[in-house]
């Protein structure tokens, strides 16, 4: 089946690129199209696609916001950002909000592409100096005083694979550092997310942080 994409930029140039450049791709089909943070709020609601390739900067409702209305409620949609400001403090904002994605406009369309199928599998997928910077920056930060997440019913095994999830391990690291085999690290990273209400790898990633799991140290 073909992955269902909305696009979200408030430039109709930029929209009518990446539909052309879509449309090469037998597996993904464009369903919808809005200029503004608003607009993609109601279309999600309507067309329900699998992805939302969501802008940032964008009147009225931003990117950020938009994103954070179209979460909210769970579901299959799930946003992948594609901006051109990939500075920190946007990379944070959009993965608090729910994104589950982040990439930067410059990247090669084959990757983009990519990172769609990847979101739309219900993974997660950031451009790499993105995520070398974002995982950095969590363990960079000291462990707060008193964690603000709570691990109800996680067991202490998968506290320490949530710790190696936080510190950026893949699941093949994970199994390497806890001595397991890689099926048993990927069932233990599939309890998380459901034990975690997480939405993928990255959400994981701040969880780590917010109970206190990530280390200056990393």
């Amino acid at each position: 089946m073909s992955v269902r994409v909305l696009l979200v930029d408030d430039q109709p140039l930029v929209r009518a690129g990446l539909r052309v450049l879509i449309a090469d791709a037998p597996d993904i089909d464009v369903v919808g199209e809005a200029g503004t943070g608003a607009e993609a709020v109601r279309l999600a609601r309507e067309v329900v696609p699998d992805v939302v390739l969501m802008d940032l900067r964008m009147p009225g409702m931003d990117g950020i916001q938009a994103t954070r209305a179209i979460t909210a409620h769970g579901g299959v949609t799930r946003v992948l950002v594609l901006t051109t400001f990939d500075d920190d403090a946007h990379v944070h904002a959009a993965l608090r909000a729910g994104a589950s994605g982040f990439l930067v406009k410059d990247m090669a369309l084959d990757d983009i592409l990519g990172a769609v199928r990847v979101v739309a599998a219900g993974d997660a997928l950031i451009a790499p100096g993105v995520t070398r910077r974002l995982i950095a920056e969590f363990a960079r930060r000291p462990a707060p005083a008193a964690p603000t997440r709570a691990l109800d019913g996680v067991t202490e095994r998968e506290r320490e694979v949530l710790t190696l999830v936080g510190r950026g391990l893949s699941n093949g690291e994970i199994a390497a550092e806890l001595v397991i085999s890689a099926a048993t690290a990927k069932a233990h990273v599939a309890r998380l997310f459901s034990k975690l209400g997480a939405r993928d790898r990255v959400h994981l990633v701040i969880v780590a942080y917010e109970a206190g799991l990530v280390s200056p140290a990393g």
